[in-house]
């Protein structure tokens, strides 16, 4: 069956095109490396800082919050080939100057890393 033809051969056509807000955005990956922020305009005119790579995290150890540095990324919950790849995401376990640590927050939506350290 051929995608976007009806039965009798003839295509479909689409009764609009996109608005400027249903349009996708470029992917923003957040890669292991020195501090690159970018700012973006989103609607109503507001702005989101986005970050593109970093190598510190804000870590919460026993309630209070530290800056620390990000050595290497040992795993990523949706594929291990993206640890390789040092990409951090949110579910990421990291190894940072404090020890072991998992960032919960998103880093490509909201401009920082957030992460708890974990007890071993």
């Amino acid at each position: 069956m051929n995608k976007g033809r009806k039965i009798s051969g003839g295509k479909y056509h689409a009764n609009r095109k996109k608005k400027f807000y249903e349009k996708q955005n470029q992917e923003r990956v957040v890669t292991l490396k020195e501090i690159k922020k970018k700012t973006l305009r989103v609607k109503g005119g507001k702005t989101k800082t986005v970050m593109l790579g970093s190598n510190t995290v804000n870590i919460l150890v026993n309630g209070k919050a530290k800056k620390a540095t990000i050595k290497n990324v040992l795993s990523t919950p949706q594929n291990t080939f993206l640890a390789r790849q040092n990409r951090l995401m949110k579910g990421a376990i990291i190894m940072t100057s404090e020890g072991k640590a998992k960032i919960t927050n998103r880093p490509s939506q909201e401009g920082h890393i957030n992460a708890i350290l974990i007890r071993e």
